[in-house]
């Protein structure tokens, strides 16, 4: 059974050498147009408040969508749920196997082949050589890349690279997934396929968190919404109410109107 709880949990960023007064009190005005909360400890150390005090709980069939504005704490809550980033106050307990379905050209070199850059991104991923090895051969065929897996990944175009980088993330299965916005790549007939494992994965997954600002893929995946402020829990709550109260729900049924 999967279960996320999240009990008050922030996480302060740290702003190092911040020397002069000017740099400072802009610092100071681009967060407060951005998001987040910059705390003055007085000193040459100050920090972005990124999340503060969230409070949650999701259990087994629960898909929550977060929404809020560039800045508001959706990608930062996403990497504390992976155990990116660790709480700097709070607690989180996580029952159950991640599946983070972002960054997904991260630990890709470029002169490195397809099938080496398979092996690299696996271990980035956490995964152990043989279980690397035992899902190659199923990453190369869903790729569809054949021999250009022999070559450098810098001689492969946009296309054959989100190819790749796809086949690789959802090459496991896990009782919770994290995204942060709908994965969509490829041409037509790739997207096709590679929308068919998405749901795949979303659908056989206890939890699912997604942050969008699409809220109409919010609405077709997620029973949950929760609306984040600069850093702070804004609305949490049946996924409708809270769009509709963060004025995006009716937009929704207008465009599906018309």
């Amino acid at each position: 059974m999967a279960l996320l709880t999240a009990e008050n949990v922030t996480v302060d960023v740290p702003i190092l050498s911040v020397r002069a007064r000017s740099l400072r009190s802009l610092a100071f005005a681009r967060a407060r147009a951005v998001g987040g909360q910059i705390v003055d400890h007085g000193t040459n150390i100050n920090t972005v408040r990124a999340l503060d005090s969230v409070s949650f709980q999701l259990k087994q069939g629960d898909r929550l969508g977060l929404i809020g504005h560039n800045g508001a704490g959706k990608t930062t809550l996403i990497r504390v749920l992976a155990g990116i980033y660790t709480p700097t106050g709070g607690t989180l307990r996580v029952e159950g196997k991640l599946i983070p379905m972002f960054d997904i050209g991260l630990g890709f070199d470029d002169e490195l082949t397809g099938n080496e850059n398979i092996t690299l991104r696996g271990l980035v991923m956490g995964l152990s050589p043989k279980e690397i090895a035992a899902r190659a051969n199923e990453i190369a065929a869903f790729s569809e890349l054949g021999e250009y897996l022999n070559l450098p990944i810098r001689t492969y175009s946009a296309g054959m690279m989100l190819r790749l980088m796809f086949s690789i993330a959802t090459c496991v299965r896990g009782d919770i997934v994290l995204m942060d916005e709908w994965i969509a790549v490829g041409d037509a007939n790739f997207r096709e396929k590679a929308q068919k494992r998405t749901l795949e994965i979303v659908g056989n997954a206890g939890v699912l968190v997604i942050a969008s600002h699409d809220p109409d893929t919010l609405l077709r995946h997620c029973n949950l919404g929760m609306h984040l402020e600069r850093g702070r829990v804004k609305d949490f709550g049946p996924i409708q109410e809270v769009l509709a109260r963060a004025g995006q729900y009716q937009k929704v049924r207008r465009d599906s109107v018309s």
